[in-house]
């Protein structure tokens, strides 16, 4: 392998992105055969096929995913490096992948923000996904730094708690519920629930809830997939919810939805910063990290009311 070298993993890239010779050629602005040489030597030093050849393009085997997991990896230390070079010379300057559930998009900005003036050279890009895609990102090193709920099993990561997360049942104003008191499990089960996709963090704490109730998971009720979706679908009466209290401050304020008073609620979660740990921290993740330790709590949307109004 000593012969690699950049352009090979450039164009391993490449293909895998764009799926055949001639579209992987094009991004990188060199010809077809120029790619399918730099292809072919690669696999020649290797001795091994990095894609099969299919009707539907190149599919890459698993020493090509390996390939592709190398090439991102050294794509990191690169930039890395360049970070690196850029603190030596007494630049506060970098870039940061912020990777960010679907749920934490309710306080991202404002924590890009708060950042930014105490880091104004440091570019932040910012990727919103659910569970799933952000999970990938992390995966794949598309992301420097993720922000979520439940950090998950199958990654090797290192996680730090910056706040808490409390969970809560939410309803229209004019539910049967929204002004009863101490709600039993027994009886908010029987309500129709507008839930997140399988997988989401709201949706595993939901069915945890639930889950000593006979039958009761077998139809959770209507999946929808976004916040957004549902909490329009609670605002015309589809059916209760159990969402972030983070999504729902300006809901809240307005009067547009109420929180239930659910015997066991609001549960109680953290919010987790997570990084991979065969990630080398550059200077804009380490500032970032910091910046979350200090002041990310303060940075996470207030619920002044847990429990829904008194009647006078």
């Amino acid at each position: 392998m000593r012969n690699l070298n950049l352009k090979q993993l450039r164009a391993i890239q490449a293909i895998m992105q764009h799926g055949t010779i001639a579209a992987a050629a094009n991004s990188l602005g060199l010809t077809p055969p120029a790619v399918t040489i730099q292809l072919k030597l690669l696999e020649e030093d290797a001795n091994i096929i990095l894609f099969d050849r299919t009707n539907e393009g190149l599919r890459p085997t698993a020493a090509g995913l390996a390939f592709l997991d190398a090439a991102q990896m050294v794509d990191e230390r690169l930039r890395l490096l360049e970070d690196e070079i850029d603190a030596i010379k007494g630049l506060r300057i970098g870039s940061l992948t912020l990777g960010v559930v679907s749920t934490a998009k309710y306080f991202a900005p404002q924590l890009m923000a708060i950042f930014r003036k105490e880091h104004p050279d440091i570019a932040i890009k910012l990727a919103i996904g659910n569970r799933a895609e952000t999970i990938a990102g992390l995966k794949s090193h598309a992301v420097d730094l993720a922000l979520m709920g439940r950090p998950p099993k199958d990654v090797p990561l290192r996680s730090a708690v910056f706040g808490d997360h409390p969970l809560v049942m939410i309803a229209a104003p004019d539910h049967p519920l929204a002004r009863c008191r101490d709600i039993t499990k027994e009886r908010i089960a029987q309500e129709h629930f507008l839930i997140r996709e399988p997988g989401s963090g709201t949706r595993i704490s939901l069915e945890i809830f639930l889950s000593e109730l006979p039958g009761r998971l077998d139809d959770l009720g209507t999946e929808m997939s976004s916040n957004e979706t549902i909490k329009q679908a609670v605002m015309a009466g589809l059916g209760i919810a159990f969402i972030s209290a983070h999504t729902i401050a300006l809901e809240l304020d307005v009067g547009r939805l109420v929180m239930l008073d659910v015997i066991g609620m609001p549960i109680r979660r953290q919010w987790f910063s997570v990084v991979r740990t065969d990630r080398t921290m550059s200077p804009a993740m380490r500032a970032f990290q910091d910046f979350l330790s200090r002041k990310g709590a303060q940075c996470l949307p207030a619920i002044d009311r847990l429990y829904p109004a008194t009647e006078n």
